[in-house]
């Protein structure tokens, strides 16, 4: 059984710092696109970054140098870190695994659709 479990979340204060992990069990998460997204109340769910197999990242322009994702293939993790945090980041913040890579994240920033092994999220509150 496939399992994804997000961890890290918490309340920060603007400018502060949280570093998500997205720990995988039943699945090896180095075989896998793997994105994040996040969703805020009363919007959306929005794909912000996600990373290919081969370790290419993609990140949209509101959190491009910001943020930062990575792989930990030794512990079946992906690492999300968060820096100069906005209130506007508050959201609840969701790991899964994508089918494929494409190279035009740009004018198409990754879907929901494409993903299919969700976590259960985690919420992420930027405050003062």
């Amino acid at each position: 059984q496939v399992q994804l479990v997000e961890s890290g979340g918490g309340l920060v204060q603007p400018g502060g710092s949280l570093r998500l992990s997205c720990a995988a069990s039943g699945i090896t998460l180095g075989n896998y696109v793997i994105g994040w997204f996040r969703q805020a109340p009363g919007k959306k769910r929005e794909g912000f970054s996600c990373i290919s197999s081969d370790d290419y990242t993609y990140y949209v322009d509101s959190v491009k140098g910001r943020f930062t994702i990575s792989r930990d293939n030794s512990k079946n993790t992906v690492i999300l870190q968060m820096d100069s945090l906005k209130p506007e980041d508050t959201a609840v913040y969701f790991c899964a695994t994508g089918r494929f890579w494409r190279s035009d994240y740009a004018s198409l920033p990754p879907q929901s659709y494409e993903y299919d092994n969700w976590g259960q999220g985690t919420q992420v509150t930027v405050s003062s």
